[in-house]
C-alpha cells in the first residue's frame, strides 16, 4: 500500500510569527510504501532542482554488533565500496563521480546508510549498483588486512590523538552500564585488532538484507518513477528469513551518581561534563523527548541561554557553556551540560556554580519571552530545512531506523510548538536526577584536582 503524506509546511509571514499550517498541495510530498520482500522506501519530492539523494539505510548500527566485535558494523561500511560480482573494488564511488555526483557512508549505533547524490537522471544507475552490493559483495584476505589498518588508523587519526575523543568515549563507557550505547561506534582498538573476514560476512549477512533497510530518495523524483525502479532492483532480492528481532541489553535502574577524571598531557583547555541517562523519542509519545529537546536549547542552546547569561556574561566564571539533547535513538539516550572555566576559575568552582544556576533555573521557572523566541527560531529552521535535500532525507532515514515513522517525523515540529513552560519543568525535575548522571573532569596531567 503506497501512503502519500504531506510534509509539515509553515507559513511565512513578515516576523515568522505564523502558526504552522499545512504545506500547498504541489510541494513537500513524502510518499511511503514498502515492497513485498519487505524493504521500506520513502519518497521526498523536490521539483526545484534535477538533482537526487539515494540512500540505503540498514537497521544496524555499532549497538547491534556481537559481543568481542565491537566496530564490525563501521568495518563492513569500509568493506561494502570494495568489489561485488559485477563491481570491481572502488568501481562503484568511481561511477557516481564520473557522472558529476558523490558518494559515501557512515555508522552510527542504531544504523548504517550508503548515499549517492547525483542528477535525477541517474537514479536507475544508482538503485543498480547500490543493490547489487546489498547481495553480492565478495572480500578477499588481503582486502581485509588493509582496510583493518585503514580503520585502525581512523581511530588513531580521530580519537586516540584527540584527548576530548579519548574523554567523552570514556564518559559514555561510565553512562551505560549494560547497553552497547557504551561502546565506540569506531570500536575498542584491541577488539577492532582482531576483526577478520568471517566476522565482517556474518554481519553482512545477517543485517544486509532487504527486509531489514529503508530506501530513502529525496529530490526531483516522481513516487511512481521510484516505485517501479525499487521493485527492478531492490524488490527481486529475497528477504532474510532469519532476521533476528532487534533486541539488546537494557540499562537496569541507575542508582549511583559516577565521577571520573580524564588526565592528559595534550588537554589544551580543561573543562566540565556531566550526562543524565535520559528518555529517547518514541513512535506516538514524543512530547517528554520534545521537553527535553527545548530544556536543552534553554539552558545552553547559545549566548542568550540561561546558563551563558549566567556563567559567560553575569559571573564570568565560564568561557563556555552548552547543553546538548538528541532523542532519535532507539533505545535510552542522554542529556548533558558542559562549562569550561575562565582562567583562574577551578573545576569544582565551575561544577559548583554549574549546580547553583541549574538549581535557580528549576526554582524561577521558564522565561515566557525566551521560550517563545526559541518556538519563533525552530519554526524558521524548518522553513530553511526544506531547501537541504540532503538534510530532509537524512531527518526521515535517521528516524525510521530509530523506531519512528513518518508520521512522527512530520508531527514532530508541532509537539515542539505545544510544549509548555511548566511541562518543561516537570521534565527536568524527572529525568536531571544525580543517581543518573556521570560527571567528568577533563584536566591536563599535571593538575591538581580536588573531589
Amino acid at each position: 500500500m503506497i501512503r502519500r503524506i504531506a510534509l509539515a509546511a509553515i507559513a511565512v509571514t513578515a516576523v515568522l510569527a505564523a502558526p504552522l499550517r499545512a504545506a500547498e498541495p504541489a510541494e513537500d510530498m513524502v510518499t511511503a510504501f514498502t515492497l513485498e520482500n519487505g524493504m521500506d522506501v520513502v519518497v521526498i519530492e523536490d521539483h526545484r532542482a534535477p538533482v537526487v539523494q539515494h540512500m540505503v539505510w540498514y537497521r544496524a548500527g555499532s549497538a547491534d554488533e556481537p559481543p568481542g566485535q565491537s566496530g564490525v558494523a563501521h568495518f563492513l561500511e569500509h568493506l561494502l565500496f570494495k568489489g561485488t560480482d559485477k563491481l570491481e573494488p572502488g568501481e562503484l564511488s568511481a561511477t557516481v563521480a564520473a557522472n558529476g555526483g558523490r558518494d559515501n557512508a557512515f555508522t552510527s549505533y542504531d544504523y548504517t546508510a550508503y548515499f549517492q547524490r547525483i542528477a535525477a537522471d541517474r537514479l536507475e544507475l544508482m538503485m543498480q549498483m547500490e543493490s547489487d552490493r546489498m547481495v553480492n559483495l565478495r572480500l578477499s584476505e588481503e582486502e581485509i588486512v588493509t582496510e583493518r589498518e585503514v580503520i585502525l588508523e581512523e581511530r588513531n587519526q580521530r580519537t586516540d590523538s584527540d584527548p576530548r575523543s579519548l574523554f567523552r568515549e570514556q564518559l559514555s563507557a561510565a553512562q551505560y552500564l549494560n547497553h552497547r550505547y557504551g561502546q565506540p561506534v569506531i570500536g575498542w582498538r584491541h577488539e577492532m585488532e582482531t576483526l577478520d573476514r568471517e566476522d565482517a560476512l556474518s554481519f553482512y549477512g545477517t543485517y544486509y538484507a532487504p527486509n531489514n533497510a529503508i530506501l530513502v530518495v529525496s529530490g526531483d523524483v516522481e513516487p511512481e518513477e521510484v516505485r517501479q525502479l525499487a521493485e527492478k532492483y531492490y524488490g527481486v532480492i529475497p528477504a532474510n528469513p532469519d532476521l533476528p528481532e532487534r533486541f539488546r541489553s537494557q540499562e537496569p535502574p541507575q542508582t549511583a551518581e559516577r565521577r571520573m577524571v580524564y588526565r592528559d598531557p595534550r588537554v589544551a583547555q580543561p573543562y566540565v561534563q556531566r550526562s543524565y541517562l535520559a528518555p529517547e523519542r518514541n513512535s506516538g509519545a514524543q512530547e517528554k523527548a520534545a521537553a527535553l529537546y527545548l530544556l536543552a536549547e534553554l539552558l545552553g542552546g547559545g549566548n542568550t541561554s540561561y546558563l551563558a547569561n549566567a556563567l559567560q556574561f553575569d559571573q564570568q566564571l565560564a568561557v563556555y557553556t552548552g547543553a546538548f539533547y538528541s532523542g532519535v535513538s532507539l533505545d535510552k539516550t542522554s542529556f548533558s551540560f558542559l562549562v569550561v572555566p575562565a582562567e583562574g576559575v577551578g573545576m569544582q568552582e565551575a561544577e559548583d556554580a554549574l549546580d547553583a544556576t541549574f538549581a535557580r533555573f528549576l526554582e524561577e521557572g521558564v522565561d515566557p519571552d525566551q521560550l517563545e523566541r526559541i518556538k519563533l527560531q525552530l519554526r524558521a529552521a524548518e522553513i530553511y530545512a526544506r531547501d537541504n535535500v540532503d538534510g530532509i532525507a537524512n531527518r526521515y532515514g535517521q528516524a525510521l531506523t530509530s523506531g519512528l515513522t513518518v508520521e512522527d517525523v512530520q508531527e514532530w515540529p508541532h509537539i515542539l510548538q505545544s510544549v509548555t513552560a511548566d511541562e518543561i519543568i516537570a521534565v527536568a525535575r524527572e529525568v536531571l536526577q544525580p543517581e543518573a548522571s556521570v560527571t567528568g573532569w577533563m584536566v591536563r596531567a599535571d593538575e591538581e584536582v580536588t573531589q
